[in-house]
């Protein structure tokens, strides 16, 4: 089966539907050697979390340290316009992390910066894309598609070649989610492919966490959308080293210690 679904991944440039009604038809396409390191559904070394989505991948193409991907993770997401307010808070969250593998998009803004601060502060980092790995996307992100393959892990359920197509990358996202024990938002608007990243992480009982922003604000009012809604509120990046017990309790005593 592991060919099978490597061949359909390349004739169909890693589509997952047309993947899917591949195997139900039958369909066992030449499957020609291919340099790049691939795991399928199939294989033992598949991450085990990525079996939890309601549509995991057939196939992930990856570069670096495949482990990586069984290790606890917070997802750190956010706008690809970030403000410096976002930016601070994600270097932060990053050294309050040390201890984790941070994983997020290879996006411009937040997701960048999270990979680089977690090159520098975390025990690894995951950087999952929309296009084949050897297509770095942005091309502003190119470092960090050459520095993450040394000894952190680049992944993709797209093979080699396959272009930067815009339906890619919200479709990416529900792997950022699933690869997470939790996600924080740095930054997002109302209409952010972030949101599609939280609904993936509240869809697979994930906790959520918002980086709160002023009243009115444009940049955040995405953040603050979500608390609204029952998200966590990162009020400072050690809440996030805490046990959900501790963070229990901490709520517990901030209620306690309320005056009107």
């Amino acid at each position: 089966m592991r060919k099978q679904i490597l061949g359909l991944a390349l004739r169909y440039h890693g589509e997952w539907e047309k993947i899917t009604e591949g195997l139900k038809q039958g369909e066992k396409p030449p499957c020609p050697e291919i340099a790049a390191p691939y795991v399928t559904w199939a294989d033992a070394e598949y991450p085990a979390l990525l079996r939890q989505l309601r549509f995991p991948p057939w196939i992930l193409f990856y570069q670096g340290n495949l482990a990586l991907a069984d290790l606890p993770a917070t997802g750190i997401v956010g706008s690809r316009r970030a403000c410096r307010y976002g930016l601070t808070m994600t270097e932060r969250c990053c050294e309050a992390l040390k201890d984790e593998v941070i994983v997020s998009g290879l996006a411009l803004g937040i997701d960048g910066a999270a990979h680089r601060a977690a090159l520098r502060l975390c025990r690894g980092t995951i950087g999952i894309t929309g296009c084949g790995l050897d297509r770095p996307y942005p091309a502003y992100n190119r470092d960090l598609y050459t520095e993450l393959p040394k000894a952190n892990l680049l992944l993709s359920e797209y093979p080699p070649q396959t272009p930067p197509l815009k339906h890619h990358f919200p479709w990416r996202n529900r792997l950022i989610a699933a690869l997470s024990d939790r996600i924080v938002v740095m930054q997002a608007g109302f209409h952010s492919g972030t949101m599609l990243t939280v609904n993936e992480a509240i869809e697979l009982n994930r906790e959520v966490w918002c980086l709160p922003y002023p009243a009115m604000n444009k940049e955040g009012e995405g953040c603050n959308l979500l608390i609204s809604q029952g998200a966590e509120i990162l009020m400072e990046p050690s809440q996030l080293t805490r046990t959900p017990q501790e963070r229990r309790q901490a709520c517990k005593n901030r209620v306690k210690t309320m005056k009107f």
